[in-house]
């Protein structure tokens, strides 16, 4: 059994059993999740926190414990490769060494080589993710401010291969749950159709697709996202139908880079996402690494770009169409219209304001920096005096010192 728990650790790697000191004071100092302790809460699926205490039993060689789980687990859960896997290798320990996890007879090697190592950078995924927690009171710097009617939120870490749901209180965002997910074959950086790759930036849950509708492939049912997104069509990207979704039947979970480019959960954790979530409201963040931030630190960033959204409200509450379309770029598009094109749709919204103030309500902001620094804003404009008006959702992108709309379209 020692050699089994020394396999463990070699796989999974060291920091699976403890983190060094330098290590943890490193990442607090980058803002990077700290590594804790994985603990066992409610937050994450059932399946998967029972396969951690399994781990750390087995670390604290209390042998006859993890078995016992391990057997509970596979029964409760007979297509859990993974935990199938652990479990075999606890048998196995109690008649012979074991040398590496998954200690399957050498032809059984050979032949199911890549499924063992998947099943490997499964297995180490999950404790990373785990032991390197997010530092309490922190969120994803993406989310600079949430307007009510986003009552919930969702960000995906591709390097940890985690996927977090938030819900927004009063107080802010609160961490709810994460869960294990896979992604594309080819990785990440979707910019075509057919790469299998994952997209990144900010995006949005489009529907919810009845689970009847579709095949078993799909497992507990869909939750489609709006890529390409107006900033991805700007850069020329294609494809589409990029989905977060769960697995057949008789797969609880697939390979970490196993889709043709959707976000995959188990169908627990799916089931749990859809029964919370809100569509057409519910942001969806895919980034390479979450960089986790105190909100107070958004509080900079945020206040910049209210400047400047201040201003483009004040020009449009002015009526004056020359100081409005200075607010946008050359290469604007709304809805598949030129900035030409838009530009009658301005002056009418214009015409019907008649020189009143405009209120934005319920505001949302949404960054997102790669080789250019975007904002996505969703706002109610409100002229004085009216009781409603349109939903709006507005991209902007930091040209210099200024910011300049190069989409506008309207929502609700």
């Amino acid at each position: 059994m020692k050699r089994f728990l020394l396999a463990l650790c070699c796989v999974l790697g060291a920091s699976a059993m403890a983190a060094p000191a330098h290590a943890t004071a490193h990442r607090k100092a980058s803002h990077a999740p700290s590594a804790q302790p994985a603990r066992l809460s409610t937050r994450d699926s059932d399946a998967e926190t029972r396969l951690i205490e399994i781990y750390r039993l087995v670390g604290r060689a209390e042998t006859h414990r993890a078995l016992e789980r391990a057997e509970a687990l596979v029964n409760d859960h007979p297509n859990f490769q993974l935990a199938q896997l652990v479990y075999g290798d606890l048998l196995s320990a109690q008649t012979r060494p074991v040398r590496v996890v998954g200690d399957v007879p050498d032809t059984a090697a050979r032949s199911g080589a890549q499924i063992l190592a998947e099943l490997r950078e499964e297995s180490r995924l999950r404790i990373r993710a785990l032991r390197e927690r997010p530092p309490a009171g922190t969120i994803p710097a993406q989310f600079l401010q949430l307007a009510p009617r986003n009552k919930h939120a969702i960000a995906i870490d591709t390097s940890r291969a985690r996927l977090y749901l938030f819900e927004n209180t009063p107080n802010g965002l609160k961490l709810l749950a994460d869960y294990y997910t896979s992604l594309g074959k080819s990785g990440i950086e979707k910019s075509a159709e057919g790469d299998l790759r994952t997209p990144l930036g900010v995006y949005f849950i489009t529907s919810n697709l009845d689970p009847k509708s579709l095949k078993d492939f799909y497992g507990a049912g869909a939750l489609p996202i709006n890529y390409p997104n107006p900033y991805d069509a700007r850069r020329g990207k294609t494809g589409g139908g990029i989905w977060l979704h769960g697995t057949p039947a008789a797969q609880f979970s697939r390979a970490p880079k196993a889709t043709d480019g959707c976000v995959v959960l188990a169908n627990p954790d799916l089931q749990r996402i859809i029964g919370t979530v809100e569509v057409r409201t519910t942001p969806v963040v895919i980034a390479e690494n979450l960089q986790w931030v105190a909100p107070h630190a958004n509080q900079p960033d945020r206040h910049g770009f209210a400047q400047a959204l201040g201003a483009w409200r004040s020009a449009k509450s002015s009526g004056s169409i020359a100081r409005v379309l200075g607010f946008y770029t050359p290469d604007f598009s709304g809805n598949g219209k030129t900035l030409a094109e838009w530009t009658p749709t301005l002056r009418s919204e214009l015409s019907k304001v008649h020189g009143r103030d405009i209120e934005l309500k319920d505001l949302s902001y949404l960054r997102w920096t790669d080789s250019a620094d975007t904002m996505v804003v969703t706002f109610g404009e409100v002229a004085a005096g009216a009781r409603t008006g349109p939903v709006k959702r507005q991209y902007w992108v930091r040209q210099g010192s200024d910011w300049k709309i190069f989409f506008e379209g309207v929502i609700g």
